[in-house]
């Protein structure tokens, strides 16, 4: 049974999910991150920012993957 949207398909739909739907996923997801989270260096969170906007699917790839070495590391007491 195909699924029938406005007259696209199965295939259709799942190609407009992949290149729109999930790297904007991605950029909200690694957006809120940075914004939430701590780093090392008060200049490195402007960076994220600017290269996950700027570069649109591979700067929050980048980010998720990179993003541990980067942030500030809490003693809890």
């Amino acid at each position: 049974m195909l699924l029938f949207i406005g007259g696209l398909g199965l295939v259709e739909v799942l190609i407009i999910l992949l290149f729109t739907i999930f790297p904007l996923f991605l950029l909200i997801w690694a957006l809120v991150d940075i914004i939430r989270s701590e780093f090392k260096d008060s200049v490195t969170k402007l960076i994220w920012v600017i290269v996950v906007i700027f570069v649109p699917f591979a700067g929050p790839l980048l980010y998720l993957i990179l993003r541990k070495g980067q942030k500030a590391k809490h003693n809890n007491i």
